[in-house]
């Protein structure tokens, strides 16, 4: 019988050197994928999903890692392995496109927008400036950035996590390829953006005969998308077969304890009794100019938070939803002034206004944040242990090294990494292991407020149920207040008491966790509850 595979994977091996060491990241895996189908790799943080995508990429860091000899990845009959950059250049982009789970670190900070989708075009198509410019428009609005097209000239510290990420898909998607390696492209996205993107890919599929191939954490995205599924843990394929089939009887024990793990089957979050008021906002208003005239005088503002007012009691959480710019990590920020706003801001009723700068570091300790993402706030020169430590050092300078040590090992159990790894660096790390990071450096300095910037956006299912418990019970044990801000409603739904809806810099609705998702008021809550619905039915 003839194989028709697009792509066939087969006995791929991936080893790493480190030091004098030699570690094995991928362990004789093999699987195919056909035109027009979709094949998931599954699997918890640093299971190898994202090493074996690479490899098909031929982007490994070579000599460092190395393939054994029966490796072999085939694609429309050539062999990808050992090939040369001049054949691969004509693969990658062209014939093979790949979105990159972390857009921050992926986009080029010097270039603009509209210079890096234009470069793909410009060297696979050989466009001119004015035909770049249409097809990047074109781009723009297959990944719902429509209003991006005014933006173009904008660059990535400019747009929000899900911004970035949509550019890089519309960079994937550019050239039409043959095969689309997506790796988490959904994870910075809210909710109603992943079902457009979604639905896009489903549409690519049928329309020029994409293949995909997928690599997720999140399981209600492989049981809408997979046809078929491949189950990675510690480098090895544990489980393979139709998506139905592994859905329905799973057969290893591991395939089993992923599917039980789902955010939404977390406890919901106890109530508080607190009456404590940790954090108050009045007015808070945020404006970044976007037009200046002649005279360099600002003519029209970004209202990026416009006149809202919160309060958060100690021990409890606010989860704050809506779609990527909606203003809710500017929000954030504005609270824990690290960036200027209008209002008045009370911590445990002093005005944080009028505080000096060397007032407000003393109680730094008090008012932590956990950014969206990881690597781009990790120092790449740091160990593990100087970033979490750091904290202590500044605010705690009477401890000696040792108790400092004890302090970080005991940080990173409580976010569920081996203290050993505390002597390595971030980039030896998966996105979701340095998100793990990020969350122990914020607890260290045991704070009384914690902003939470998606915080699960980038961990594994079962690990997001880990955390979302890890969190319930230090807000429990230290009387801890949140803002937790995510575009993932099965998490708030498990960690929020109260919540409020944002959209352009604007309150649309806010009241008890429960009766907004049981009984929303207004049409965009509802749209986005619809939304995290839908895509849990495949």
């Amino acid at each position: 019988m003839k194989d028709n595979s697009l792509l066939k994977v087969s006995n791929l091996s991936v080893d790493f050197k480190m030091q004098n060491a030699q570690f094995r990241a991928v362990d004789n895996i093999s699987f195919s994928l056909s035109k027009g189908e979709t094949l998931a790799l599954v699997g918890e943080s640093g299971s190898g999903k994202s090493v074996s995508a690479l490899s098909i990429m031929q982007l490994l860091p070579y000599p460092l890692a190395s393939h054994d000899e029966k490796s072999s990845i085939i694609f429309d009959d050539d062999e990808l392995i050992g090939a040369d950059d001049g054949f691969m250049r004509k693969i990658r982009g062209r014939k093979i496109g790949m979105i990159f789970q972390e857009p921050l670190t992926s986009l080029n900070p010097l270039h603009t927008i509209e210079k890096q989708i234009g470069e793909v075009l410009k060297i696979h198509q050989n466009m001119n400036d004015e035909q770049a410019l249409k097809r990047i428009k074109e781009l723009l609005n297959l990944v719902g950035l429509d209003k991006m097209k005014e933006r173009i000239k904008a660059y990535p510290h400019e747009l929000s996590g899900g911004q970035r990420q949509r550019v890089m898909i519309a960079m994937a998607l550019a050239n039409n390829p043959e095969i689309l390696i997506a790796d988490e492209p959904t994870t910075a996205l809210d909710v109603t953006i992943q079902a457009q993107v979604l639905e896009l890919l489903e549409q690519l599929k049928k329309d020029i005969g994409l293949s995909l191939l997928m690599i997720t954490h999140d399981l209600s995205i492989v049981e809408k998308m997979a046809d078929k599924v491949c189950v990675m843990k510690k480098g090895k394929i544990v489980e393979q077969g139709e998506k139905k089939k592994i859905y329905e009887s799973p057969q290893h024990e591991y395939t089993k304890m992923l599917l039980s793990s789902r955010p939404e089957k977390a406890l919901p979050p106890k109530a508080s009794d607190s009456k404590e008021l940790l954090i108050k906002g009045v007015n808070i208003k945020v404006y970044f100019p976007k037009k200046k005239n002649f005279f360099g005088k600002v003519t029209e503002f970004v209202k990026a938070v416009d006149d809202i007012s919160v309060n958060i009691k100690a021990g409890h959480t606010l989860g704050v939803v809506g779609e990527s710019g909606s203003g809710k990590s500017t929000l954030g920020m504005a609270l824990l002034r690290l960036i200027k706003s209008e209002g008045s801001i009370y911590f445990n009723g002093k005005d944080l206004r009028q505080f000096s700068k060397h007032n407000l570091r003393n109680i730094r300790s008090d008012l932590q944040i956990v950014f969206q993402d990881p690597f781009g706030s990790l120092s790449p020169r740091m160990s593990v242990a100087q970033i979490i430590g750091e904290g202590l050092k500044v605010h705690r300078p009477e401890l000696k090294a040792k108790d400092i040590d004890d302090l970080v090992i005991e940080a990173l159990n409580d976010v569920h990494l081996p203290p050993e790894t505390r002597h390595r660096y971030p980039h030896e790390f998966s996105g979701g292991q340095r998100q793990r990071i990020s969350i122990a450096r914020a607890m260290i300095v045991r704070p009384k407020f914690i902003v939470l910037d998606e915080p699960t956006s980038a961990l594994d299912i079962s690990v997001q149920v880990q955390i979302v418990k890890l969190l319930q019970e230090l807000q429990e044990k230290h009387n801890l207040a949140y803002m937790f801000i995510s575009h993932d409603l099965r998490v708030v739904r498990a960690m929020a008491h109260e919540i409020m809806v944002m959209k352009d810099g604007k309150v649309i609705e806010f009241g008890n966790a429960e009766n907004i998702f049981n009984n929303p008021k207004e049409e965009y809550t509802k749209s986005l509850i619809d939304a995290a619905m839908n895509l849990k039915a495949a």
